[in-house]
């Protein structure tokens, strides 16, 4: 979010008080919750309630099980930033992480001065400069800087767009509550933002599946809707107006300082009931107004000003009244939670749920602090957990809107260029970069990671599978690459959480920093270990050779869903990285610019292939894989005039002997190679003596359908 919202100039500090309790400030009895204090000695920081609710099975009935899914979407956060240590995902330890043009790897970030910056602990920074590690600052995160860090694809000039303090991350000593989420329910380390850029852009594809343009004709890619007085709102629909509209309940919770992030305030509808209801008000802009509230010099004041408030609600029709109360009522600082458990407990909760939390609780590094979340999170799942019957029907999903300026590894998927819906000044409008996204429900205990590619729209998705309302304005290509987020659930059976450490706990707020990184610097080391991992809906492949100049990728897709994949060239093959979509099969042209070829495929999980050798190379590999039996068939070929001897090698996932395969010329032959023994993945290298530079690296991992184990 944009620091110049109004939201952002109320100080921090301004809600410190006294808790009534010796030796606790305000910050840690709310960020911790009544109970946690208790939970945290005990080596857990979810809610007692909670701890008793996930001993029991969920309910049967599959997706019809679901009777409410609720929301809660916080503030700029990268992946790597939060959970590159965590172990079993794609973190520091991927072996699937891009090379860069320069040949180091993309967690060797280079500086405009020459140098490079790795991923550094912000636990060692702040020990450095001597401040706390949960206040380091916000940094760049607009349209401009997005796309500059992003630079065509390559992912090599973060530092320049964002400074040094990008590479900096937590850790499980750090934020010990996300941890735990991640280790007791299931992560998502393929879950991105929808676009380059800041809240507002983001925060309307979680909205109405999509950003459309601004009333002059520029793309609404920037914080402009928080222009008070002077936005007219955007002019479609909001998938909450859609279950408006079908008789399906929903509300956003909220407190009166919402931190502009209710986005539906920012359309044309909303807008025209807002400006009703202040009409007897100096106020058209519910922000301003309820800052006016949150400033009052007395509960006089303050009193007074609501009852104006009210008497506008009181001009509404029906119609308005609802999305009003629905949509537009804020509720007292600090009352967020207590109304969304009153409503739990009265048996009011709604289909779905928004929760939009103020400036402090929000996670964002201008405003609040990761320990902050602690607050909101426990009390909701505390809310939802302390009454079984409504959580065994419950899925809380909590994501964050954007990456801030902070680094994540991962390239995202990008729509192919003549995609007009999905670009802007040349630029693809996304998907953005990683975000951390949690999923929290009966269905999805266990310390799983789902690897799907999932952006914000996925949310929109997953409500239409469960409704069935569907949302129009979700881009064609978004639906073909992204999923709905039920790979991330098992509604078939259920697992008990594991084992988690003892949390820590919340310092004084001391002001705003930017890490810097150390003189020494050193790759971070992922947590070790695997973590049960969902069903893919993928099963790519992909192989060729050289023909007239011209290598002719085959790429094949075995699986359910379209895959996404980029072509990553080392050797001049194009000026910039590639990109397409695979629902079965398609044919890569690749031009070669040389004798030689270097180039590099990835997808989703683990997918991986290199491809060097010399134009007239006469080596060849074609592949073919079976989910059925988890074996990669490999076919080698000599297409030249002389013996070839083919070294086929693991680099990963069983220490198998190299094999060595001569052949003579015109001849092939096809091996395979079993991963059932290592879950389904595999990490092979071939060469060819007789052949220089020839070489293939064949990685990933295959699906059977079943539940398997990430491959870090």
């Amino acid at each position: 979010m944009s620091s110049s919202t109004s939201s952002e100039k109320h100080s921090e500090t301004s809600s410190e008080k006294p808790s009534g309790k010796p030796g606790i400030s305000r910050r840690r009895a709310l960020a911790l919750g009544g109970g946690a204090l208790g939970a945290a000695a005990a080596g857990s920081l979810l809610p007692p309630s909670l701890q008793e609710a996930l001993a029991h099975e969920p309910p049967a009935g599959g997706l019809k099980a679901v009777r409410h899914v609720v929301i809660l979407m916080q503030e700029n956060r990268s992946f790597d930033h939060y959970f590159g240590s965590l172990r079993g995902v794609r973190g520091f330890g991927d072996r699937n992480a891009i090379q860069l043009p320069t040949g180091r790897s993309v967690f060797e970030q280079p500086t405009p001065l020459g140098g490079t910056v790795l991923p550094f602990p912000v636990r060692d920074a702040a020990v450095a400069q001597q401040k706390d590690l949960q206040y380091i600052g916000d940094l760049n995160h607009d349209w401009t800087g997005g796309g500059k860090a992003w630079n065509k694809g390559w992912m090599d000039n973060w530092i320049g767009a964002k400074s040094a303090a990008t590479m900096a991350y937590y850790t499980r000593a750090d934020i010990p509550l996300h941890y735990e989420l991640a280790d007791t329910f299931t992560v998502c380390d393929a879950y991105h933002s929808s676009i380059h850029t800041s809240t507002s852009p983001n925060r309307n594809h979680l909205w109405s599946g999509r950003t459309g343009f601004e009333a002059n004709g520029e793309r609404a890619v920037t914080n402009a809707a928080y222009a008070e007085g002077i936005h007219p709102g955007y002019d479609w629909t909001t998938y909450p107006e859609r279950l408006e509209r079908a008789g399906r309940t929903w509300q956003t919770y909220m407190e009166w300082d919402n931190f502009g992030d209710n986005q539906v305030e920012f359309f044309a509808g909303f807008k025209a009931i807002a400006r009703k209801v202040l009409a007897k008000t100096e106020f058209t802009y519910l922000e301003a107004f309820y800052a006016k509230v949150r400033d009052a010099a007395d509960e006089g004041e303050r009193t007074r000003l609501l009852g104006i408030l009210e008497e506008g609600v009181n001009t509404l029709s029906a119609g308005e009244r609802s999305l009003f109360e629905r949509g537009l009522r804020r509720v007292p600082t600090g009352k967020l939670a207590d109304t969304f458990a009153r409503d739990v407990a009265a048996g009011e909760l709604p289909a779905v749920s928004y929760l939009v939390p103020s400036a402090i609780d929000s996670e964002h590094p201008g405003t609040s602090s990761p320990i902050h979340s602690a607050t909101l999170v426990y009390k909701v799942l505390d809310a939802l957990a302390s009454h079984p019957e409504t959580w065994r029907h419950t899925v809380v999903l909590i994501d964050y809107d954007e990456n801030d300026g902070f680094f994540d590894h991962v390239p995202p998927p990008v729509p192919p260029a003549g995609d007009t819906e999905e670009h802007w000044q040349g630029l693809p409008t996304g998907l953005g970069i990683r975000v951390p996204m949690l999923v929290v429900s009966p269905w999805s205990v266990g310390g799983y990671v789902s690897s799907e590619v999932f952006d914000h729209t996925s949310v929109i998705r997953f409500l239409e599978k469960w409704t069935g309302i569907k949302e129009p304005g979700i881009g064609t290509w978004r639906r073909r690459v992204t999923g709905d987020l039920t790979g991330a659930f098992d509604f078939k059976r259920g697992r008990r959480q594991p084992e988690v450490e003892q949390p820590g706990a919340i310092p004084p707020f001391t002001g705003r920093w930017r890490p810097q990184p150390p003189l020494d610097q050193k790759m971070p080391e992922q947590e070790p270990g695997r973590r049960p991992a969902r069903a893919l809906p993928y099963q790519p492949d992909a192989y060729g050779s050289v023909q007239g100049g011209v290598f002719r990728l085959k790429v094949v897709n075995g699986g359910r869903s379209c895959v996404p994949l980029a072509l990553y060239p080392y050797a001049g093959e194009f000026d910039v990285p590639q990109h397409t979509d695979v629902d079965d099969r398609a044919l890569w042209e690749v031009q070669l610019a040389g004798d030689a070829y270097a180039f590099t495929v990835t997808g989703p999980n683990g997918f991986r292939r290199e491809f060097a050798g010399r134009v007239r190379g006469t080596a060849a590999v074609t592949t073919e894989v079976d989910g059925r039996g988890r074996e990669l068939s490999i076919t080698l070929r000599n297409r030249g005039d002389r013996p070839l001897t083919f070294t086929v090698r693991s680099l990963a996932y069983g220490q198998e002997r190299p094999r060595e395969i001569t052949l003579r010329p015109g001849r092939g032959r096809t091996i395979g190679h079993r991963a059932g023994a290592a879950h389904g993945w595999y990490d092979l290298e071939i060469t060819a003596e007789g052949d220089e530079g020839f070489r293939r690296r064949l990685m990933g991992h295959i699906e059977n359908g079943r539940t398997s184990v990430s491959g870090c």
